[in-house]
């Protein structure tokens, strides 16, 4: 740092007195030991009758004391310069409120409608906002999930930001990729949203159809279908499988039915299992609510 430490005293209820400059004062504590000097060594100049002189000084870390370096006893000195004629500027209304409106929504309102109207998080719509990229790959993502989905964009804000910020940028990063470097657009990011939306999918398989599409680029569609991914609600095959379940698991049943109801969760994750993830997880949880009666 470079400090140019300007210094001047006077007695109680006097003008200002005669100030003088100390250059290049490269610290906060030679800042500080220069205006401690200073102002007394003015103060003893005044009281032994003398006058401060308007000058430029130099600091000496060494002895902590200032030294003249050359005066400046009239306003050239410092190069003062008169202002130029310049005209007023007068700007209509008009023409601000054209400017006010050609602007891009700035990051704090952008922000504030996250939060306001879409219903997100402040850390999400904060995260989201941090970069234009960010925040232009959510719109995208954001019109098209409402698109496809038939639904408001408050409707899918939340599901769209989650996916964005927790599973796009995490196998992002695991890529060494920037998100303009995606494998998967907006288009296709919210293909996936919808097919999780509308329960052709579940939330596990989603996250196996989101890792093949980064390998492949193939749409989320196209590769539920060729797999053979789709989510069923058929209660027959559900229903076949959690009777086995629940008779493999005889004293689980009795644990349960005595109270442990911590257990429903262990009956609905091996029922998922035994479906290989296909299953409704609601229709799951129905039947097996009716199956423990």
């Amino acid at each position: 740092m470079r400090a140019d430490v300007n210094v001047s005293v006077r007695k109680q209820g006097d003008e200002f007195g005669t100030r003088t400059e100390t250059k290049n004062v490269n610290s906060v504590r030679f800042v500080m030991q220069t205006i401690e000097y200073e102002a007394r060594r003015q103060v003893d100049v005044l009281e032994e009758g003398g006058r401060i002189v308007q000058e430029t000084r130099l600091f000496n870390p060494d002895t902590g004391t200032t030294r003249s370096m050359r005066s400046k006893e009239d306003a050239h000195d410092y190069r003062y310069f008169p202002d130029p004629d310049l005209l007023p500027l007068e700007l209509e209304k008009s023409f601000l409120a054209e400017c006010r409106a050609s602007l891009p929504e700035l990051p704090d309102a952008k922000r504030k409608r996250y939060e306001d109207v879409l219903g997100l998080s402040p850390y999400n719509a904060a995260t989201l906002t941090a970069e234009a990229e960010t925040a232009r790959w959510f719109e995208a993502l954001l019109a098209e999930a409402a698109r496809v989905q038939k639904k408001s964009e408050s409707d899918v804000a939340k599901a769209s930001a989650n996916w964005l910020l927790s599973e796009l940028y995490g196998a992002l990063n695991r890529l060494g990729k920037t998100l303009e470097e995606s494998p998967v657009t907006p288009e296709r990011g919210a293909e996936l949203l919808a097919l999780v939306a509308d329960g052709t999918i579940s939330g596990t398989i989603a996250k196996q159809v989101f890792e093949i599409m980064l390998e492949t680029g193939d749409p989320a569609g196209k590769i539920v279908e060729d797999k053979g991914l789709k989510q069923t609600s058929d209660t027959g095959a559900i229903d076949a499988a959690i009777a086995k379940i629940l008779a493999d698991n005889a004293d689980k049943v009795e644990q349960y039915k005595g109270g442990k109801e911590a257990l429903f969760g262990f009956f609905v994750g091996q029922t998922m299992k035994a479906m290989q993830g296909k299953a409704n997880p609601g229709v799951v949880n129905e039947l097996l609510k009716k199956a423990l009666g």
